[in-house]
């Protein structure tokens, strides 16, 4: 295309890469390249260090690594000389002894250009700081002599600080056309509305067109939504992408007097708690599927969690995939029995029902004489939770299934969370959902379903389950709420301790009982060492702009509960302000 061309086709390819699966990762690429390819695109985009996998953490750090990603990068550069498309495509790079998070333009038959991600993120999920030197602000790559700007990421998201490159404003002053951000953004509720403001605003400084392609799967804990988007210059939609699910589409671009501009495909997204359920289902599935586990199985209680989960599961992965085991005891009542096994015939699931009286009888024989002269207490009441986790952890390990998890936020977050299967096993899909969202979520899937999933339609969880108190199953008629504050006000607290780190004292003014809030402080506090036993799962909430909760376990400081006094300035001398100053003063 020449300088003048008055089009410019780029195909966005929204994929599920898999963190270290080179080798696939680039099938993946060349797979987009024959798509774009066919659709007469002159350039395809992946997402950012899309071969590597993102992110990939420390594995980046492996010289074999580094050169298995080079080496997938050099035999994608060379295919690119049929005259196809180019490729702007993410990898971990060295150069001068550095690692780089970079992003390759492969064209006719080369690697034509190199651009570096210059601001790191640090926060939360993200430690690129510790892996990643820093590139320079540099300005557009040639496309078909289309000047276009490669800001990667957290490029786009600026901040206030002496350290932030302003790659946009270089990418514009340096004579870029577009902008084509490659993205590793994780799911987050409400952070489309977020990507949506930064690009705007990105767009109203430069006056440029921009194109945000993010990657779409499950990593770990993480989920990426896809839900790629391009804006044109006067900030109307000029394409949206769906959520949850890989998709290529090809974008066509006409230039005007004004610029660029292009009138493609939007979709809708989903958002809010249908949002969540996606992300869950799909948190699952990929950590399943990219880890290699024939299916999954798990505790089957005829309570709200399990329910959720066996869903979820289900959706996932398919009802021939799921195994659900009812494990009841004499304290277990008839209506959980009846639960469980309509839950089920509803999922159409593998269900067995295997008590344990036998077990837990065995385990106090056997300790009998070390507890003698002992009164009995939640020591006893435990055992039988204990032994439920040890069976479904014997099945997993004769069946090679992965043991669910199905402890919610509310009651992970104070200790409440037992072996039954809500902390021991392999992975968790609500370990990020409150116990309110818990019992939004089963109703919305009673009337809908995400679109991908593999369950039934339909009234799938029973009603009972949803309406009915939630049981300890400890002792016989005990409910949650004994112990606990309602669930409404427990995660309102939560929500204020947890994800706004708010004082006591904050709190209690609100209107929450003083005792109850510093009660929940407490349990929150002195469960810490359980939460870091627990098994990983998928990351739904944003907190604090990011940043994950990490406390230390052993740790003596409380919040009393008193107002927090104010600073008092005039201790602080003026030479603590800066040292410079101090010397030169």
């Amino acid at each position: 295309m020449t300088e003048n061309a008055a089009q410019f086709t780029i195909t966005l390819a929204q994929l599920n890469p898999t963190v270290g699966d080179v080798t696939g990762n680039a099938v993946k690429a060349r797979m987009a390249r024959a798509k774009a390819r066919s659709d007469g695109a002159d350039l395809v985009v992946l997402s950012e260090l899309f071969i590597a996998g993102y992110p990939p953490e420390d594995l980046v750090l492996k010289p074999a690594f580094q050169s298995a990603c080079r080496a997938a990068i050099e035999d994608l550069a060379r295919e690119t000389a049929d005259g196809g498309p180019a490729m702007l495509i993410g990898v971990p790079w060295v150069e001068d002894g550095k690692l780089y998070n970079a992003c390759a333009l492969l064209d006719e038959g080369r690697i034509a250009a190199i651009r570096f991600k210059a601001n790191l993120p640090n926060y939360g999920v993200f430690d690129e700081k510790r892996v990643f030197a820093r590139g320079p602000a540099a300005g557009p790559v040639t496309i078909r002599g289309i000047r276009v700007g490669v800001p990667i990421c957290e490029d786009t998201w600026l901040e206030e600080s002496e350290e932030y490159e302003n790659v946009v404003e270089c990418l514009a002053e340096t004579g870029a056309e577009i902008l084509v951000v490659p993205n590793g953004s994780p799911y987050a509720r409400d952070k489309n509305d977020i990507r949506l403001s930064v690009s705007v605003a990105r767009v109203t400084e430069s006056g440029l067109p921009l194109i945000y392609l993010n990657q779409v799967g499950g990593q770990d804990e993480l989920v990426f939504d896809g839900a790629s988007f391009a804006l044109n210059a006067d900030l109307s939609v000029a394409a949206q992408l769906p959520a949850f699910e890989e998709n290529i589409t090809t974008l066509r671009w006409t230039k005007s007097e004004s610029g660029w501009r292009c009138n493609g495909p939007v979709a809708d997204i989903i958002e809010g708690d249908k949002a969540d359920y996606a992300a869950c289902v799909l948190g699952l599935r990929d950590y399943v599927g990219k880890t290699g586990f024939p299916g999954v199985l798990m505790g089957i209680s005829g309570g709200i969690d399990s329910a959720l989960c066996a869903a979820i599961a289900v959706d996932a992965l398919g009802a021939e995939r799921v195994r659900g085991v009812m494990l009841p005891f004499r304290f277990t009542a008839q209506v959980s029995l009846d639960d469980a096994a309509k839950l089920a015939a509803e999922l159409g699931i593998r269900y067995e029902v295997l008590p344990i009286a036998q077990a837990v009888n065995g385990f106090e024989a056997i300790l009998s004489e070390t507890f003698a002269g002992l009164a009995r207490d939640i020591t006893e009441e435990n055992l039988q939770a204990r032994t439920r986790g040890t069976l479904l952890m014997a099945i997993s390990n004769k069946t090679g299934a992965m043991v669910v998890t199905t402890g919610n936020k509310s009651e992970m977050s104070v200790g409440y969370a037992t072996l039954y299967g809500d902390m021991n096993g392999g992975y968790n899909p609500i370990k990020d959902i409150y116990k309110t969202e818990v019992f939004r979520l089963s109703s919305l899937r009673n009337t809908w379903k995400p679109d991908g999933a593999l369950g039934p339609s339909g009234e799938i969880i029973p009603v009972n389950i949803i309406t009915r108190p939630p049981t300890a199953e400890l002792r016989e008629n005990q409910t949650d709420q004994d112990s606990l504050p309602p669930y409404d006000i427990l995660d309102a607290i939560l929500e204020r301790l947890v994800e706004r780190e708010e004082p006591l004292a904050s709190i209690v003014a609100e209107g929450f009982d003083r005792d109850v809030v510093t009660r929940i402080d407490r349990l929150l506090n002195i469960a810490e060492y359980k939460r870091r036993q627990a098994a990983p799962g998928v990351k739904v909430t944003r907190r604090n702009f990011g940043r994950d909760r990490r406390y230390p376990i052993t740790n003596k400081f409380r919040d009393t509960g008193k107002p927090l006094p104010k600073p008092d300035e005039t201790l602080v001398s003026r030479a603590s302000r800066g040292s410079a100053e101090a010397f030169e003063g």
